[in-house]
């Protein structure tokens, strides 16, 4: 666990006794400030509770870094004043390292400032984290490096979910037990966690704060009895792949569910054909909207065969209307939902991808080329919406890509067949709905088939970052994912690179500001 400074002689906590301290004061005069101020240990090594003592009601945060320069904050909390104590969180630091810390209070037009506590962190537990290794290949353009830190989302079982600073050390983590692992994890806007707890038997949606407390849970057998008891003709199977927290304290998670059918074209007698369906939860987790794929697709359209029909990846909301995209790898297609903020009928407004509603174009030249279109894509997520223009980053995975108006596809490079061999790319596709034509605006074809997971996001520098999730690197792979942060021109420049080795498959890494919510950490 991590061990607070010694002061004063007073073990295990780290107090200020004195009942007037000096202030940093703005809009006011000088003023008596904390009466104790205290840092202490957590059930998580990387995490530090700070006590704050505010003579005033106002907000409060908590500065912390490696040296008196800090560096880094956490959110702001409220603080009701009268020197009532707020505990807050303080999370984003490495193992067995010291740091200093201060409070800064700001009440109204005041703001009081702390003296210095200092807070060594604990050690890492004993269960297993991936050795990876941050390289900068380009150091003339590493000054281009955006902020943040790296969610890493490593989908093997025991493995902890986990962040890591921009050098690849863990800054949190949250042990999710033994034979289980987070499929997947999220912050939340009100600066929790929120996971997927996949189990041998079993898939359960928890809630934590940064200390790893539980807030609340419910298995996906609750969510059965819940969406039976609202009326709701499918049961689902389990939360899988994706979880979707909105602003307004609802969460959307994407689970999966089977119906049977009888002598479908190619597979006689009875199969149960595997689907998706979203529901909405509201503030308290029950359903108060939900979709099911079975009642707008066709089930004999099954790139990938049956029993898996669509196998979805990912959710993204969309702001300017309210609406929801889903990713659907086995169908090669991005839908618009008619969600309209839990109001909509669940009609697909659209489908982009071979096949789909939306002509094709690549840099603005229209085509009929099949193999410009994403395969089996995972993780797409928004560049820029403007009207009826939306753009995006879709990791193309590259399976089973068509490569010409014959229909012959890519064959895993492995298998030693004649056809051209399978690629990944990292892409941005700008969607016209109006036009429909989807144009391909860049991509990064990668010397290598990125097998599943992945994900890719374009940075507020403009850069791309991506996950290639489980290259296939002859004559062997050495690294499970690499992630890589590019430049985004026609010939794109890595600047950072982050190799997970064998064999700890990251079905995400991507960047966040930090850990607390509007809150962006410098490095």
């Amino acid at each position: 666990m991590g061990r607070p400074s010694l002061s004063h002689g007073v073990a295990l906590l780290c107090i200020l006794t004195s009942s007037v301290l000096p202030l940093a004061c703005a809009g006011g005069p000088s003023a008596t400030f904390l009466r104790d101020v205290a840092v202490v240990s957590t059930q998580n090594p990387l995490v530090a509770q700070y006590a704050v003592a505010s003579p005033c009601a106002g907000q409060a945060m908590v500065e912390f870094g490696p040296d008196i320069a800090y560096g880094r904050n956490t959110a702001w909390y409220p603080v009701g004043g009268n020197y009532e104590r707020t505990a807050i969180l303080v999370a984003g630091m490495r193992a067995s390292t010291t740091y200093h810390m201060r409070s800064r209070v700001q009440c109204s037009e005041t703001v009081l400032t702390s003296s210095d506590l200092t807070f060594t962190t604990g050690a890492l537990p004993s269960i297993p984290f991936p050795t990876s290794t941050v390289t900068r290949p380009n150091p003339s353009l590493s000054s281009a490096e955006n902020p943040g830190i790296e969610l890493v989302n490593v989908t093997v079982p025991d493995i902890p979910a986990f962040f890591t600073d921009r050098d690849g050390n863990p800054v949190w983590y949250y042990d999710v037990g033994r034979g289980n692992d987070a499929f997947p994890f999220k912050l939340l806007p009100n600066g929790h966690i929120i996971l997927n707890i996949v189990s041998p038997t079993d898939s359960t949606l928890r809630e934590i704060d940064l200390a790893g407390n539980t807030i609340r849970q419910m298995d996906i057998y609750a969510l059965q009895e819940k969406l039976q008891n609202a009326g709701y003709d499918f049961v689902p199977g389990g939360f899988h792949h994706e979880l979707l927290p909105l602003d307004n304290g609802h969460v959307i998670v994407l689970v999966d569910c089977g119906k049977d059918f009888t002598d479908l074209p190619g597979y006689p007698g009875t199969i149960q054909v595997v689907g998706d369906a979203i529901v909405d939860l509201d503030r308290n987790w029950n359903p108060v909207w939900a979709w099911n794929s079975f009642d707008y697709l066709d089930v004999n359209r099954h790139l990938n065969g049956l029993p898996d029909w669509t196998h979805s990846n990912a959710l993204m909301y969309s702001p300017l209307d309210g609406n929801i995209l889903i990713s659907m790898r086995h169908q090669s297609w991005i839908l618009k939902l008619d969600y309209e903020d839990g109001a909509g009928t669940g009609r697909v407004l659209w489908r982009v991808g071979y096949q789909g509603d939306f002509a094709l174009s690549q840099n603005g030249v229209p085509t009929d080329d099949p193999s410009v279109w994403f395969s089996f894509q995972h993780f797409p997520s928004f560049v820029s919406q403007s009207g009826l223009q939306t753009t995006l980053a879709i990791w193309d995975n590259g399976n089973d890509r068509i490569l010409n108006t014959s229909g012959e596809v890519c064959v895993d490079p492995n298998s030693g067949q004649p056809y051209p061999p399978c690629h990944a790319r990292a892409t941005v596709f700008q969607t016209d709905e109006i036009a429909k034509v989807a144009n391909l605006l860049w991509a990064n074809p990668l010397p290598y088939y990125s097998v599943w997971g992945g994900s890719i996001n374009q940075l507020d520098n403009g850069n791309i970052e991506f996950d290639a999730n489980d290259p296939q690197l002859p004559p062997g792979p050495t690294v499970t994912s690499e992630v890589q942060e590019v430049t985004q021109t026609s010939d794109p420049q890595v600047i950072w690179k982050m190799d997970i080795p064998v064999p700890m498959s990251a079905y995400r890494a991507y960047r966040v500001p930090s850990l607390y919510p509007k809150i962006t950490w410098q490095y």
